[in-house]
C-alpha cells in the first residue's frame, strides 16, 4: 500500500472572517453593545436555567403551532411582552411562552412589528 503524501496547508492563505463586518453593520453592532446592555443577560446562567425551565414546562412543544420539538437548539424562549430592556419583563416567569424557530421568526415578528405601528 502506498503512503499518502502530506498536503501543503492553504489555510494560511485564506482570508480571517471574523471581524470584517463593512463599516455599517460595524458600527451597527457596536452601537448594540453600547445600548442594549440585557442583552449580556442571555449569556447568564440564570437565563439557560430559566430557559430549560420553560422548555419543559411546555414540553417541548411550541405554543403557537403546537410542534413538538426535540432538538432544543430549535426552540426559542420568548418573552411573552417584550420586555425591551426592563429586568422585571426579562426574569418574569409569567412573560415567558416555548415557540419554535419558524413561528418566533416569522409571525411572533409580524405580530409586534404590527403591534408597534399601532403604538400598542
Amino acid at each position: 500500500m502506498a503512503k499518502l503524501k502530506t498536503l501543503p496547508s492553504r489555510l494560511g492563505s485564506l482570508s480571517p472572517m471574523r471581524g470584517h463586518l463593512p463599516a455599517p453593520e460595524r458600527k451597527l453592532e457596536a452601537e448594540r453593545k453600547v445600548f442594549s446592555p440585557w442583552r449580556a443577560w442571555y449569556n447568564t446562567t440564570r437565563w439557560r436555567r430559566l430557559r430549560w425551565a420553560q422548555l419543559v414546562k411546555d414540553r417541548f412543544t411550541c405554543t403557537r403551532c403546537g410542534k413538538l420539538e426535540g432538538d432544543t437548539a430549535k426552540l426559542v424562549c420568548d418573552h411573552k411582552i417584550p420586555h425591551r430592556g426592563s429586568a422585571d419583563l426579562f426574569w418574569d416567569e409569567g412573560n415567558l411562552t416555548t415557540l419554535c424557530k419558524p413561528c418566533h421568526d416569522s409571525a411572533k415578528q409580524r405580530d409586534e412589528q404590527a403591534q408597534g405601528m399601532r403604538g400598542a
